[in-house]
């Protein structure tokens, strides 16, 4: 789900003009606003919190830039058992303006460390069938390391990859962190991901760090990140930021939502319309938040 925008995903609701479509949103870690959709009251929420059988959790780690001939040891430790590695960068070239590792540099030094082994590389400005070429070299094992960007964020299944190293893991969002991790683990070997960064770390990225190595739980994620992002607009297409609330607080109020949410549901149940004369002030309400924006509360 947090692969699309808002007005992405309410193309889909369009559809069909004349009927509202039932929607199944899915997600590994809900995007702030979705998460703070589902304390509003808007979303009806399952749970899949068990692993596949035969899986096992994740084992993360962070590591600094200067640790990277251990890590390298690490992932031809792991090679010579028969895994494979991804080795993912957030920059395709070298940026003037920030300082991350990218990929077309990484790609060298990794063919520098590793000339024992076939390299597969895929970012997003190649071609399609380049691309799916380069990931069947890697499913089928022809590769043992895969040099990428986020394109492998989703839709990669190689239950025999073991090792997941993101470059510069600073720069990544949780949801993004999190989703890269769940390219590993398919399988029934042990998985590792490796965090790297330099040592210059804002407060907010040693939290996204601290939080990645303590936990593999989607829901807890998404909260800290609600947290450290804000909800964003749940009228809006904003996906995350600060709501502009005077007192409330999304992630700290659920209780309170809870409880406004069932008197708002009795109110509904015995006046869908908000006719009655004793909620007409409500009814003005809404239709002054709504007047001139175009409300997109029900895109989930």
């Amino acid at each position: 789900q947090h692969r699309f925008g808002v007005a992405q995903r309410s193309k889909l609701w369009q559809k069909n003009p004349r009927v509202i479509p039932h929607v199944l949103v899915m997600t590994a870690t809900p995007i702030p606003r979705t998460l703070a959709m589902t304390l509003y009251g808007d979303l009806d929420v399952s749970v899949i919190d068990e692993l596949p059988a035969g899986r096992k959790e994740i084992m993360t780690v962070h590591r600094y830039d200067a640790n990277r001939l251990k890590v390298f040891g690490f992932i031809r430790e792991q090679i010579r058992v028969g895994r494979q590695a991804y080795m993912v960068y957030p920059l395709i070239e070298e940026s003037e303006t920030m300082d991350y590792k990218d990929l077309t540099d990484g790609y060298e030094s990794v063919k520098r460390a590793f000339p024992e082994y076939n390299i597969s590389i895929v970012h997003g400005k190649m071609k399609p069938q380049d691309k799916d070429f380069e990931m069947q070299r890697f499913v089928k094992n022809e590769t043992q390391i895969m040099v990428a960007t986020t394109v492998i964020e989703v839709g990669v299944n190689v239950p025999n990859a073991s090792v997941m190293v993101i470059e510069s893991a600073e720069r990544f969002g949780l949801s993004q962190l999190h989703q890269l991790r769940g390219r590993v683990g398919r399988g029934a070997e042990q998985s590792y991901c490796v965090l790297m960064t330099s040592y210059k770390l804002s407060k907010e990225s040693k939290i996204r760090l601290e939080t990645m190595v303590r936990t593999n739980n989607g829901f807890e994620i998404a909260d800290i990140d609600l947290k450290l992002r804000g909800p964003g607009d749940l009228m809006g297409t904003q996906q995350s930021g600060v709501l502009d609330l005077l007192v409330a607080d999304l992630s700290k109020d659920a209780k309170i939502l809870q409880e406004s949410r069932a008197v708002v549901q009795d109110l509904l149940a015995q006046d869908p319309t908000l006719s009655l004369p004793e909620n007409e002030n409500i009814r003005r309400h809404i239709q002054s938040l709504s007047k001139n924006t175009v409300n997109w509360s029900r895109i989930s």
